[in-house]
């Protein structure tokens, strides 16, 4: 029986590489629906090799020029068409590739729609967990099986068995770009230094999330509420070769861990193919021989503070996360726009951290949204003083 999918973020990288594993598996599949936020050019080419039942795009200008394209294509606008697509009756999976926070309404949606969702966004779970997993114990068909390859390789690793059995999770990283950068070099990194990843072909905030190490504290967020593990249980490893893609250690001393090839094809197949194992179309093995070594170090949260941060936020009340989250998403936006220096990322988050650090738990999604808002605001605030000169 072929399963009934949509991708959210279709024109990302996840979305392409999604789509590379549909075209492997043809008889597996059926893709009833693309969404993506404005990039038509691509989404029409995805069209006319997919035929997809539904487009939804959240930009209505570009959905508008679309509709009159493809006249057997259903065209869906705004958020409320990503969250139609995410919540149709027909489909049985929902991709979801959304880039940052913006996949949280789709996220829930499906859930409480009961939907297996294969999950490639951290962000949604970092700025609201304790909501998406109150969402889960209240929809017990729906199900979470992530797409990114440590959580991935967690979930795999962690199969049938019970948490008590865990004593730590850990998190892999290749350390990015400049793990070898001293102080004084880092602070002169430019935008396109930091989108040159070493490992890995990523989206532009991702990749530079990956620089900084916030992808891994973000991550570390995330595995709290994907497993039900606490924080000071998930470490980091700086792991160069990037084969070991994340371990756990059981309290018996024993330790698991998932290897494989740097190619996210494996990941977003396992997801789509959960609970079953489907061969894999293309060389997409690990060749032992050919591996010269395997090494991990402590990550330097002196160089990298992001990581640390992450880490301050996930332990101090579930609002701090949102905070966190919001204010790095300004920040690398201003980075990638020569607005602000690379280590001052981690300045602006510090800081914007320090005056919510107060912060109330609300389980209430429209607090969420609220916070997050504010958050950005002051956030764009403080870039804007930090452009001038200004270091109050």
């Amino acid at each position: 029986m072929r399963q009934n999918i949509v991708i959210l973020g279709s024109t990302g990288s996840i979305g392409r590489s999604t789509l590379k594993v549909v075209s492997s598996h043809p008889e597996r599949f059926n893709l009833v629906g693309l969404g993506i936020h404005s990039d038509v050019a691509t989404l029409r080419k995805q069209i006319l090799a997919f035929r997809p039942k539904y487009v939804a795009i959240l930009d209505y200008n570009s959905a508008s020029l679309l509709s009159r394209s493809f006249k057997d294509v259903k065209v869906l606008f705004g958020m409320e068409g990503i969250i139609k697509l995410a919540t149709l009756s027909e489909v049985d999976t929902v991709v979801n590739a959304i880039s940052g926070s913006a996949a949280l309404l789709p996220l829930i949606s499906s859930i409480n729609a009961g939907k297996k969702i294969a999950l490639a966004n951290k962000e949604a779970i970092v700025i609201a967990g304790h909501i998406i997993k109150r969402a889960l114990a209240a929809n017990p068909a729906a199900r979470i099986v992530p797409i990114d390859s440590e959580q991935n390789a967690l979930f795999q690793c962690l199969l049938g068995y019970d948490r008590k059995m865990v004593r730590s999770l850990y998190l892999t990283a290749s350390g990015g770009p400049f793990r070898d950068f001293d102080l004084k070099r880092l602070r002169k990194v430019t935008p396109q230094q930091a989108l040159a990843h070493p490992c890995w072909k990523m989206g532009k905030k991702v990749t530079i999330d990956s620089a900084t190490l916030m992808n891994k504290g973000l991550e570390v967020i995330e595995a709290k509420w994907l497993f039900g593990i606490n924080p000071e249980n998930i470490k980091v490893l700086i792991h160069r070769q990037a084969v070991v893609h994340s371990l756990v250690e059981f309290i018996d001393g024993s330790i698991l861990g998932q290897l494989a090839v740097t190619d996210m094809r494996l990941p977003i197949q396992y997801a789509l193919s959960f609970p079953e194992r489907w061969p894999s179309n293309g060389n997409l093995r690990l060749d032992f021989f050919k591996l010269k070594n395997i090494s991990f170090e402590k990550p330097d949260t002196a160089r990298f503070p992001c990581l640390d941060l992450a880490y301050q936020a996930v332990s101090t009340n579930n609002m701090l996360p949102c905070v966190l989250n919001s204010a790095n998403e300004e920040a690398v936006a201003a980075f990638l726009e020569h607005r602000i220096s690379f280590t001052s990322i981690a300045n602006v988050i510090e800081r914007i951290m320090k005056r919510y650090q107060d912060l109330k738990d609300s389980y209430k999604l429209e607090d969420i949204i609220v916070l997050e808002r504010q958050v950005r605001i002051d956030s764009q605030q403080l870039i804007e003083s930090l452009g001038k000169g200004n270091s109050k």
